[in-house]
């Protein structure tokens, strides 16, 4: 590739890695604006196109978030002008903004102090009850949070085209009610809640274990999600499943050390160097925990997730693990919520616990499950199993089948090497 190509594209990579970091703090200050989330999202989507015509002319800004913050708001300023609608507070705003705009300002640092509660205010709105569940969550995701329409739909299991319908619905329905922006209170909070930390959650599992790019960590997203889940534990003090949401974080978040090499290449759980992990952080997720149990949230749904990851971090290695204890509190997750996917995390466990025989007629009843034909950890699954059956030669193909369906290229190359390993071992059983 010329050089010039090769100086386009890295121009190019460098305004998509900035505008994953900087587009929830553009939409926080223009809906703080504008008061209208729609649009903000819109002039957005307009400051990006604006940085991929400029930067690769006059090359990336010594502080791009800046950049793009004070494009977005001469942008927002344009739209009020040519709307008509700039009374007093507008031109007393329109007014700082220029001064804003003349002395340009470090906006990364003015915004550090309160993203995470503007952030939070934004998903609030997005997840007001007038919309549907999925439709708050798939709105807050790519409007907000900024995930790909694919990630939100693989998130769900559902089509991307089914994911990008209901988006535009919702951002339809929130633009024409006038849908306040605000932290609600009282009954209405509770309202709200279900889908914010539904909200949260995915936005840390996606950081946790990204489904597109090349690396397998996000760890921005991690910590977005890991600050909005403390701040909602203040904001609802009393509700239980806010204590179990931020246990399962901080308990996941505790082996982020040991989940990569120094190349950046997955590590599973049953190899990863548990003298890395975490202690502080695991010590924090108990104590959430704790307290989720306390306020009777025992068998809620985050609750009985951090309880399973709790049991890996009590047991100084794999081999003393109490999968028994794994599989029942998966049994009893999937008692509370019928999902596919948590039946393949019981699967796993039992496989651990029972044997691999065992897991495996599980796995192969799955195989069944439209909404899991396209999911790769199912065939990864069937792989490992089938493995330690000593069926090298179907454990190859189901790697392989799993690595074609993978979004992420390091998780695609995992599985591309367990299929070799198990190639290796059918090709020396058989002398071959």
């Amino acid at each position: 590739m010329p050089a010039a190509a090769n100086a386009a594209a890295d121009i190019h990579r460098t305004i998509l890695g900035v505008w994953r970091i900087e587009q929830p703090r553009l939409i926080t200050s223009l809906s703080r604006m504008l008061r209208d989330v729609p649009l903000a999202e819109d002039l957005t989507q307009e400051t990006l196109i604006a940085a991929l015509e400029h930067w690769p002319v006059t090359g990336v800004p010594e502080k791009p978030g800046a950049w793009l913050m004070a494009t977005a708001k001469r942008r927002a300023l344009d739209h009020l002008r040519r709307n008509r609608m700039l009374n007093q507070k507008h031109g007393m705003l329109a007014h700082d903004l220029a001064r804003e705009q003349e002395t340009m300002p470090d906006f990364d640092s003015a915004l550090d102090d309160d993203i995470g509660d503007e952030l939070l205010r934004l998903i609030f709105t997005a997840c007001h009850p007038r919309l549907s569940r999925e439709a708050r969550a798939a709105l807050a995701l790519r409007m907000i949070c900024g995930l790909t329409t694919e990630e939100i739909a693989r998130a769900f299991l559902e089509a991307e085209t089914t994911i990008a319908q209901r988006i535009v619905r919702a951002k339809r329905t929130l633009s024409e009610s006038g849908l306040a922006y605000e932290t609600p209170r009282g009954e209405e909070l509770s309202e709200r809640l279900a889908s914010v930390l539904e909200v949260v959650y995915l936005i840390f599992n996606e950081g946790y274990t990204a489904s597109r790019g090349g690396e397998w960590l996000r760890p921005q997203l991690c910590d977005e999600a890991l600050r909005m889940g403390r701040v909602l534990t203040s904001i609802a003090p009393q509700e239980p499943e806010a204590h179990g949401l931020l246990a399962l974080m901080e308990l996941n978040a505790s082996r982020m050390a040991a989940r990569t090499d120094a190349r950046g290449d997955p590590i599973l759980l049953m190899d990863q160097n548990r003298a890395l992990w975490d202690r502080l952080q695991i010590r924090r997720g108990r104590l959430a925990l704790a307290r989720a149990r306390k306020l009777g949230g025992v068998g809620g749904f985050y609750a009985l997730q951090a309880a399973i990851i709790a049991c890996h971090a009590e047991a100084d290695t794999s081999d003393v693990t109490d999968w028994r204890r794994i599989a029942a509190l998966y049994g009893d997750l999937a008692a509370l919520v019928a999902s596919p996917v948590i039946e393949l995390n019981r699967a796993v466990a039992v496989g651990m616990a029972e044997g691999p025989q065992a897991a495996l007629a599980i796995v192969d009843d799955l195989a069944r499950e439209p909404a899991l034909k396209s999911y790769h950890l199912l065939p990864s699954v069937r792989g490992d199993l089938l493995h330690k059956l000593g069926r090298f030669a179907e454990a190859r193909a189901a790697f392989e089948q799993a690595a074609a369906l993978a979004g992420n290229k390091r998780e695609h190359d995992l599985l591309l090497r367990r299929a070799a390993t198990a190639a290796r071992a059918a090709r020396d059983r058989t002398g071959r």
